[in-house]
This record gives structure tokens, sequence and C-alpha cells, in this order.
């Protein structure tokens, strides 16, 4: 049931997304670095590495300058365009692709790089092995915002990704995992689109029942 309401929402949302998805790349080819789509290996279900679509929104060898995979608050790699795109989340839409080939689903784990899955402990791993990962999802929500707690951290960026932001993020996905059904997925679209117009919300923390509780380190941010 979840495969087929991907593959209907994705095919969907392609069709109307459609007039908003052309400009932006034909904006995107007339600036910046003339770059459309930004692709890079994530990890997914099984535990296998699938090619992930976003929008190009930053300098194209961005992954091996300054702070490499992690992206800060006012980063210098991200360009004049790409930093709408990122603050409307239009830089994830082509993830719809995605879906629809079947790599990722609607709602599930956010799918990260290799490299930060290897930060999690083996039971969180095992876990979000089982699930296709999602366009958006209860950690993506949560942090929504990871670009400020990564820049105001007093740890740094890596220690701050490494020690605070992946051991909570591991519990909010293993707590997804544990409780998935059709009516969490269809209560964290509609927490995804409010958080979108309402950044600042904690919306979810009302919300929803049984979330972990965050760390001290990021209660003034989730």
């Amino acid at each position: 049931m979840k495969r087929f309401i991907d593959i209907l929402l994705s095919g969907v949302a392609l069709l109307v997304f459609s007039p908003l998805l052309v400009p932006v790349a034909i904006v995107l080819r007339l600036t910046g670095e003339g770059k459309i789509l930004y692709r890079q290996d994530r990890v997914g279900k099984g535990g296998e590495t699938f090619r992930l679509l976003k929008f190009a929104t930053m300098l194209e060898d961005s992954p091996n300058i300054g702070t490499g995979l992690l992206t800060t608050r006012n980063d210098p790699r991200v360009l004049p365009v790409g930093r709408f795109l990122r603050k409307t989340k239009i830089n994830e839409l082509p993830q719809l692709i995605n879906i629809f080939l079947g790599d990722m689903s609607i709602i599930g784990p956010r799918p990260q790089a290799r490299s930060h899955v290897d930060l999690y402990p083996e039971h969180v791993k095992r876990a979000i092995y089982q699930v296709r990962p999602g366009l958006s999802g209860i950690g993506s929500i949560v942090f929504r915002d990871e670009e400020t707690i990564l820049t105001n951290s007093p740890k740094g960026h890596q220690r701050c990704f490494a020690e605070d932001i992946t051991p909570y993020k591991g519990e909010l996905e293993l707590w997804y995992i544990a409780n998935q059904s059709l009516w969490l997925d269809i209560q964290l679209i509609l927490l995804t689109v409010w958080v979108v117009l309402v950044p600042a919300s904690k919306m979810h923390m009302k919300w929803l029942q049984g979330l972990p509780e965050p760390p001290e380190e990021l209660r003034i941010y989730v």
C-alpha cells in the first residue's frame, strides 16, 4: 500500500509541480555554475547506495571545500539562487523522481551519505536499512534548521554533528520505524508543510505522542 501511494503521489506531484520545475531548471542553467541537478550517493533500503537528486544550490566542488558535507548558516558555498531554493525546500523536489523510481518514499528516515550513516550505532543502522528513506520525515522536520545548530554550536561543526545531532536523529528515526503507519505518514506530511510555512514552530512536540525528548544541547532549537 505504501509503495502504491508513493508512486501515485510522486507521479501527481511531478505533474503539478512541472510548471515550477522547468523555470527553476532554466534559471539554474543561466546562473551560478550552469548546473541544474546535483547528484550524490546516499544510503537507502538494505544499505544499498543510490543517487539522490536535488536542484544544484552550491558550488560544484562544495563537498571538497570548507565544511564538506555539512552546510552552515550563510555558507559561502551556496549560490545566490540556491539560498532561495534551500529556504523554500524547492531544491528537494527532484527527489520526487527518486520516489517514483523506488529509491525513496514520501515519508521515512532522511537519506544520508555513507560517512554520516556510519556514525549511527549498529542497531540504528539495522533499523533504518529496513525501510526506504524519505523525502521528509520526523528527522527532517525536527532538524529543518540544522545549519543554524551547526553554526551556533561551541563544539564546532563536526563534533556537534557527531555528538549531538546524530544520536538524537537516530532516536527519532527509531521512533518512526517503531510507530510507522499510514496515519503517522499523513501527520508527518502535514507537519512538513506547516514547518515550511512556519519554520520556528515546535508543533511536532505537541502533536506527536511519545516523541523522544531532545538532549539539553538541542532543546532551544528543536
